[in-house]
């Protein structure tokens, strides 16, 4: 009888004994919420360190030059809205937006269908040297663009392409191609092997799989080296300078070079273009936050 007893009384007391650790603070557990002051207190000064810089952008570009002289970090004193005017106008910033478009669309779509068949081949098929070539694209994103200026500018100029928008969309392409590559080869080397293998004994060839089975599953991929190819076009201005000379070719990114006078620069009128140029920036990386994210953290599908 005392034996039953005791067992009956651990047995009720065990549910109790739980009931007691799940209504604890989850402060006084040992690797709670002790950490959390300090994590929110350094991503709150992160925050305030990347949007510090857009604010003061903002408030810059209703100020005149005069005020930006006496007031560079507070409130406008009178919001000065012609600066938006001048910048549209003298920096031509409704053709550069549609140039920037151009060579960022025709870069995205260059770029994904040459690293998109080159991340397939290395991560699906039995390509020789496999390893080699990866470690060869790593070394070309180290290398820095400048060392192909010289030939690449001479090369262009002979074959006419040089002032020409597809022939700056080949530039980007090419310089974009091998880093898109080794990001979209992660994604679809997570992709199971049994999908591509069924797809196969059901009669798909080679070109139906990578369209049909391996593309759907790699859109993640695909989405994010875009955003992170167009972000980069867009902002791009040395290449744009040297193989671009023609106004109504410019893109937006050399807008910044029309507002100099003489030795002085019109530093109102510049801040108002630059925060004309970061409005699109913002709404698209707002609409594609999601997909952007969700693409950096994961590599195709588990399972």
């Amino acid at each position: 009888m005392t034996s039953t007893t005791h067992t009956s009384r651990v047995v009720t007391q065990r549910p109790e004994s739980r009931r007691r650790r799940s209504t604890e603070p989850l402060d006084a557990r040992p690797g709670g919420l002790k950490r959390a002051p300090v994590s929110v207190v350094i991503l709150t000064l992160l925050a305030l360190f990347a949007a510090l810089p857009v604010v003061v952008l903002v408030l810059n570009a209703f100020k005149s030059d005069t005020e930006l002289a006496t007031n560079p970090l507070g409130f406008p004193q009178t919001w000065n809205f012609s600066n938006f005017a001048t910048a549209w106008t003298q920096g031509r910033l409704g053709e550069g937006l549609g140039n920037s478009a151009i060579l960022v669309l025709g870069t995205i779509v260059g770029v994904w269908i040459c690293a998109g068949m080159a991340a397939y081949a290395l991560a699906r098929l039995h390509v020789p040297f496999k390893r080699g070539v990866s470690f060869y694209l790593l070394i070309v994103i180290s290398l820095p663009a400048q060392m192909y200026l010289v030939p690449l500018f001479f090369m262009w100029t002979n074959i006419g392409l040089y002032d020409n928008l597809f022939g700056l969309i080949l530039i980007y392409t090419a310089l974009n191609t091998p880093f898109a590559t080794l990001l979209l080869e992660t994604f679809f080397s997570g992709i199971p092997r049994e999908l591509d293998e069924a797809a196969r004994l059901d009669g798909a060839n080679e070109w139906q799989v990578a369209t049909k089975v391996m593309l759907p599953l790699a859109r993640p991929g695909f989405l994010t080296a875009g955003l992170v190819v167009g972000l980069a076009v867009y902002g791009e201005l040395f290449f744009a300078v040297i193989f671009i000379s023609s106004p109504d070719n410019m893109p937006i990114s050399t807008a910044f070079l029309s507002f100099q006078q003489g030795f002085t620069r019109m530093y109102g009128v510049t801040n108002a273009a630059g925060l004309i140029m970061i409005i699109p920036v913002i709404v698209l990386f707002l609409f594609m936050q999601r997909n952007f994210i969700n693409g950096l953290a994961s590599s195709g599908v588990k399972g």
